[in-house]
């Protein structure tokens, strides 16, 4: 049995995010409309350390409120799966993940690679210098429908914190025939770069 931290994880990191607007429904969980694509790296000071790839979208009503549900998702901890999916009801998955970043002055240059079951899933390149900003606070909410894991139960969670967030350029080359191909098409909207973020999630 894997074994994970109990909530709060208070995990502190870094984020990509990218908005998409996909024109056409793909199924019941990938709706058409606005997507969000986020790369995160947990790091030191987080109770796990690992890389993560989601998809979420915006979802409300039937007693949801105002929250994100998240449709596809990968990371490199098997301890982070479990939790996530027992806890949370979040759906992830184990990937390979590859990342590489370099900082010049205040702008920083990032590279992902991320493959799941030996198959590309997605490439991206970054540029930002978001560790310009002035640190803010966020907060959200996730609204899960049940899986396995849960006995099928609903799960929600709340996420709070603070980042250093701006704009960033942003490419994102989804492989075509990967489990996020259905992207592939897709409209970028907005980047968003989150630097040195702190939160909690529970």
């Amino acid at each position: 049995m894997t074994t994970y931290p109990d909530p709060p994880w208070d995990m502190v990191g870094q984020l990509w995010l990218s908005l998409f607007r996909v024109p056409v429904p793909v199924d019941e969980l990938r709706p058409a409309g606005v997507h969000g694509v986020a790369l995160v790296r947990y790091e030191e000071g987080s109770p796990l350390t690992y890389s993560e790839l989601l998809v979420a979208r915006p979802v409300s009503g039937a007693g949801r409120g105002r929250r994100v549900s998240i449709s596809d998702i990968w990371v490199d901890s098997p301890a982070s799966v479990a939790g996530g999916r027992e806890l949370w009801a979040i759906p992830k998955e184990l990937a390979a993940f590859s990342v590489d970043s370099a900082r010049r002055g205040p702008f920083s240059h990032t590279e992902w690679s991320v493959e799941a079951d030996g198959r590309p899933v997605v490439q991206a390149r970054f540029g930002d210098a978001s560790r310009l900003a002035l640190r803010t606070p966020f907060r959200g909410g996730a609204w899960q429908p049940g899986i396995a894991d849960t006995g099928g139960e609903e799960r929600t969670a709340q996420l709070t914190g603070s980042a250093k967030a701006l704009p960033c350029r942003a490419q994102w080359d989804f492989a075509p025939d990967g489990p996020l191909g259905w992207l592939a098409g897709a409209r970028k909207l907005a980047s968003f770069r989150m630097s040195d973020f702190r939160m909690s999630f529970t």
